[in-house]
């Protein structure tokens, strides 16, 4: 009779092995309905105060968590069992593979490599499992301290900035491609005003910090300077927007997106010209702001320069030059005389006009791709945020390396600061708002549902510290802004 050879043997062996490990397998499977009835059963049979939604969503989550456990386990027995099966080939074929020969080095290696692998895997896995399921219990505890309390409908095509008056009556002002810029009640929701004087997409703008005028920059190639008078409607009784459902991540179609024309009646105020048009610039004027005290103001565009303006006179005072690539924001200090602008070169630049004779600047290094907007908080740090995902916090002592770097799962757009409470909020591509800490800690995310948040891309948000009822305004480009309640102290006791 022939011999059976000892790599026919334990060919065999692994080929059992296997066979009995996929049986195994399917029993577990089979019984998983089983199991997961018997669970439930055995919990509803319990007495607890919990609501039954809650403790469904519970058990959803926990039968999440042991199928991926369940299902690494398994993965990683048969990994090892693979690892044993190579060992005894080895050594039945005198160390060789395919003819070729193996020292015992290479063997280790081999091994030590496999190994490495595994581990890879299994952490890759138990992150992105364990990641979804924490995500899904922060969500939960957020949406008490985030709520929804006011949409601001009427554009006709999607709103690029947002902003918030500084003076009595505290109004809020939104920015959009429809070539118009609009000032709403805070509270009612109403259009007060309708600023129609740009000929292009209205990209940005604000308010000056101690009159009712606004400055807007457009696509138009100009930065425009116009007054408003505002008489704020006795407020109405609104609808719960509070109400959440259960489903917190569903997809929106176009269709799904208010009606342009909604809110903004047809007697809403109308103003037609600017008292005075900024007009230095040969590209997009992308972003606008007031300098400290409003007798000047600082454009940035398309054109890669930076544009600072005496307000009075509509002079230009500096050219700013420097970035390589089209500028895509600027900020000012609420205190100083300094000037942050950022650009697609992924670099951002502290331009410094307190001594008026000579002016400075300081270059930023940091990010990888566009650098969408830095902002100014309380003292000497900055914040940026970029199309690379991340958000990076800077001391202006030290413009090496950031003293915090937050990182996202998706583009950030124009960031804001609570200046106070030192709470970052992140509008991002992916429609999500992120509030973080400075020092980067994640304090919540804002509740995003079929009944509540944005339906695509969250462009922008801004914070009004001390309004009672709306704290953090957003906007997107499905044509519409969002006024928030956010319970700071229960967030910051959270956290």
């Amino acid at each position: 009779m022939p011999i059976e050879s000892g790599s026919c043997a334990s060919a065999r062996q692994a080929k059992q092995k296997r066979k009995s490990h996929s049986l195994s397998i399917r029993r577990t499977n089979s019984s998983e309905q089983e199991r997961a009835g018997l669970q439930r059963d055995m919990l509803e049979g319990q007495d607890s105060k919990l609501p039954s939604s809650v403790r469904n969503t519970l058990l959803e989550l926990f039968g999440q968590i042991e199928r991926e456990f369940e299902n690494l386990y398994i993965e990683n027995l048969e990994l090892r069992r693979e690892i044993d099966t190579l060992n005894e080939r080895l050594a039945g074929e005198g160390q060789t593979i395919d003819g070729a020969e193996l020292s015992k080095g290479q063997l280790k290696t081999k091994a030590s490599h496999s190994t490495s692998q595994l581990s890879q895997k299994l952490k890759t896995t138990y992150k992105a499992s364990t990641s979804k399921i924490v995500s899904s219990f922060k969500t939960t505890t957020s949406r008490a301290i985030c709520q929804l309390v006011k949409e601001y409908v009427g554009h006709r095509d999607g709103i690029w900035d947002v902003s918030v008056a500084k003076t009595q009556p505290v109004v809020l002002g939104t920015a959009s491609a429809d070539h118009t810029a609009l000032l709403w009640s805070i509270e009612t929701g109403k259009c007060l005003v309708k600023y129609v004087g740009h000929v292009g997409s209205v990209n940005s703008i604000k308010f000056h910090p101690t009159e009712q005028v606004a400055l807007t920059a457009s696509g138009d190639q100009t930065a425009h300077i116009w007054r408003y008078i505002v008489q704020l409607p006795t407020p109405q009784p609104t609808a719960d927007c509070n109400q959440v459902s259960g489903e917190d991540e569903v997809e929106f179609s176009d269709k799904d997106e208010p009606d342009g024309d909604g809110d903004v009646s047809s007697d809403c105020p109308t103003v037609r010209a600017p008292l005075t048009s900024l007009k230095s610039h040969q590209g997009v004027v992308i972003a606008a702001d007031w300098l400290v005290g409003g007798k000047q103001a600082v454009t940035a565009s398309w054109d890669r320069t930076a544009n600072l303006y005496d307000v009075e006179t509509s002079e230009l005072v500096h050219s700013l030059t420097g970035h390589d690539q089209e500028l895509t924001h600027c900020c000012t200090h609420p205190t100083q005389r300094l000037v942050v602008t950022s650009s697609r070169d992924t670099t951002f630049r502290l331009w410094d006009f307190r001594d008026p004779s000579i002016h400075s600047v300081n270059v930023f290094q940091g990010h990888t791709d566009t650098v969408t907007s830095a902002v100014f908080t309380v003292g000497d740090n900055v914040v940026s945020g970029s199309d690379d995902r991340t958000v990076k916090v800077w001391d202006l002592k030290n413009m090496r390396s950031p003293i915090a770097t937050i990182r996202t799962d998706s583009a950030v757009n124009r960031i804001n600061v609570c200046v106070g409470q030192r709470i970052i909020a992140l509008p991002h591509d992916n429609r999500q708002v992120r509030l973080f800490d400075m020092s980067g800690v994640r304090l919540a995310r804002l509740p995003r549902s079929n009944r509540q948040g944005h339906r695509r891309m969250v462009c922008c948000s801004a914070w009004c510290e001390d309004h009672p009822i709306c704290n953090l305004f957003t906007c997107g480009f499905d044509r519409q802004a969002i006024g928030w309640n956010i319970n700071i102290p229960a967030l910051l006791q959270e956290k």
